[in-house]
């Protein structure tokens, strides 16, 4: 496979080195799209999330152990201090959900900026090292638990999976197994499929229906090749961090698009004012494309309570 790298200056904005693999991808991305890194010279920059209500990135620097916000206007800024932070998102309320490596715990943050911790066992012992973390609409938080944040610590669970925490009755319970190390994951526009990505040896992602009982039926499809966080747009493109850059598949799995970057990727997020600007954690980096669609909304819209039986309620008007 040639290289889709390029040696580029990106003091200002420069074209970003667009690939396209189908017509469809000419939809979604420019082919003269414009790259701009508006953050540099940190550890390694993960877990990007667009916060809506403040009109900032938030990103962490998972070495540094920082979660740090980006305006155009004020630059980076450090958040607050954490214990290995990766992945964040948000939940139906609003606040920061995030997964923490060193504490190998899953927490929420309150407006009044302190962090409640969530989940941080499986069985009665230790988590590995949460990863990322993704939200349905029925206000379920589902995370990865991969072994990359463990360091000198053993692991105590019996393998590497994927959960699912039901905020209302506090109940953790595993909804895949077949892992190496499970990353990035996100789901569908209409919460009905789940992608997650297995970063180790397997190197792939796959996409899984959510069932009527909140676990996932076997995948209906993987791709191959590694990716790291991943994103999908309101029309339900996925887009993925992997190591030739931001690869953009269609819902069937169809290759549309890479987007190359000078560093490897490792998260996305979109955001922005019309929320279809792609920032894209890069390292020692922070980048920022334009697309021609906006992402799938986060957090998203509350699920509509089931409709209820009159029959079973009485009730026939």
């Amino acid at each position: 496979m040639r290289t889709l790298f390029a040696v580029l200056s990106f003091a200002a904005a420069s074209a970003a080195q667009v690939t396209f693999h189908a017509e469809a991808g000419k939809s979604l991305v420019a082919a003269d799209a414009k790259v701009e890194r508006i953050v540099e010279g940190r550890a390694f920059t993960e877990g990007t999330l667009w916060l809506p209500k403040t009109g900032q990135l938030l990103f962490t620097d998972i070495p540094k152990n920082q979660w740090l916000v980006w305006t155009a206007k004020d630059g980076c800024k450090e958040w607050k201090a954490s214990e290995g932070a990766n992945g964040n998102t948000l939940d139906l309320d609003g606040h920061v959900l995030s997964c923490q490596h060193t504490a190998h715990n899953l927490v929420r943050h309150e407006a009044d900026g302190k962090a409640t911790v969530l989940v941080s066992e499986h069985g009665g012992k230790p988590l590995n090292s949460p990863n990322d973390v993704a939200v349905r609409n029925d206000g379920s938080i589902w995370f990865t638990d991969p072994g990359y944040g463990l360091g000198k610590r053993m692991a105590e669970q019996p393998g590497r999976f994927a959960y699912r925490f039901d905020p209302a009755t506090k109940a953790t319970t595993v909804v895949q197994q077949d892992f190496d190390q499970p990353n990035g994951l996100c789901f569908a526009p209409d919460h009905q499929r789940l992608y997650i990505a297995d970063s180790g040896k397997k190197q792939r992602v796959g996409a899984f229906p959510v069932q009527a009982d909140g676990t996932l039926g076997a995948a209906t499809f993987w791709l191959e090749g590694g990716a790291d966080g991943i994103r999908c747009d309101a029309q339900g493109n996925l887009y993925t961090t992997a190591n030739d850059g931001v690869r953009i598949y269609s819902p069937t799995g169809e290759k549309l698009a890479t987007i190359a970057l000078p560093e490897q990727p490792s998260n996305c997020a979109f955001g922005g004012e019309a929320f279809s600007t792609l920032f894209v954690s890069a390292r020692t980096s922070i980048y920022m494309v334009p697309l021609k669609v906006a992402g799938a909304a986060i957090p998203p819209a509350r699920a509509a309570a089931p409709a209820k039986d009159a029959k079973a309620t009485g009730d026939t008007k």
